[in-house]
């Protein structure tokens, strides 16, 4: 079990890589994406050829599939936007709100009732939130694609959760994937003649780009995903999704690490005390969430027990 719950932390460790790797990339959010998608599709093709795992899916489900990949596609691309345009640290930041939009967003598409604890630590992200962008007004764009970005994330986890009950995971990934990588070659003749200011698209690979985007596509993202799918048999949702939530904490540690080491591109890192005050609040309602829901369902389960003898 030691092993396991090592081999986890090491795979949110590498999902908090992935903004640093953004940084490190030159070619912009949108090719960085597509090229990530497709490098991700090919690897997980294999994987479904490895295991012997069935690709048919019905063509309804085929195209739910394909259109939460066109959320993952925008999702990545607003999230290497955000890195682009602020730090590393600033990025992550907005993306620990993830667990506030799922609270907003599950009982309007699941139609649960609204949890009174999922407030209270709404509103505790929120203050973060407001503390982050005074601290840090000059990356206040960044910050608020950062937070779009985890709101386009929440949307498809809440999705995913009710596909991923008659899909595999490994082929349901594989169709978001494709789906993903579609919708953004769909998106080019739009993007290259409004967005690139004439440049056109910008596929090409300078220096590193060959090696950052294999340890994306390849590490990141097929490694990442099928390991935490393995791992998943053996260490409960709840501890799981615990150690998920510290993604931002591995992802802002790193990239402290590297401005101290004074790598190019990590100047912006330094930040003010109140940065740190409101990434503070935002990672404990991130934390304290999935206990407060255990404790939550355990309550449910009693009563119901409680019932069932009466």
């Amino acid at each position: 079990m030691l092993k396991d719950y090592l081999k986890l932390h090491f795979i949110v460790l590498l999902w908090g890589f992935t903004a640093i790797l953004g940084k490190l990339l030159t070619v912009p959010p949108v090719e960085l994406v597509f090229w990530r998608t497709l490098l991700a599709s090919a690897g997980l093709a294999g994987l479904l050829l490895v295991r012997g795992t069935g690709w048919r899916v019905a063509p309804a489900e085929a195209l739910k599939l394909l259109g939460v990949g066109a959320l993952v596609a925008a999702h990545w691309i607003t999230f290497f936007l955000a890195a682009r345009l602020s730090s590393v640290s600033v990025c992550l930041a907005g993306l620990a709100t993830l667990a506030l939009w799922t609270s907003l967003l599950e009982p309007l598409l699941l139609w649960r009732r609204v949890r009174p604890y999922e407030v209270g630590l709404g509103l505790l992200a929120m203050v973060g939130l407001y503390l982050i962008s005074q601290a840090e007004i000059t990356q206040l764009t960044g910050l608020l694609v950062a937070v779009a970005s985890a709101g386009l994330s929440a949307l498809f986890s809440v999705l995913n959760s009710q596909l991923v009950k008659r899909h595999a995971p490994v082929r349901l990934t594989f169709y978001e994937m494709l789906g993903a990588c579609l919708s953004i070659v769909l998106f080019f003749p739009v993007y290259s003649r409004y967005f690139t200011h004439g440049q056109g698209l910008q596929l090409a690979w300078h220096g590193l780009d060959w090696l950052w985007l294999l340890l994306l596509a390849g590490v990141c993202t097929v490694y990442a995903f099928s390991s935490s799918v393995e791992l998943m048999k053996r260490i409960s949702a709840f501890v799981v999704n615990l150690t998920i939530n510290l993604e931002p904490v591995y992802g802002i540690v790193l990239a402290q690490i590297l401005f101290v080491l004074g790598v190019p591109g990590f100047g912006q890192e330094k930040m003010s005390g109140g940065f740190y005050l409101g990434t503070v609040l935002i990672l404990a309602s991130v934390l304290v969430h999935p206990v407060l829901d255990q404790w939550n369902q355990r309550r449910a389960r009693q009563q119901q027990a409680a019932e069932a003898v009466v």
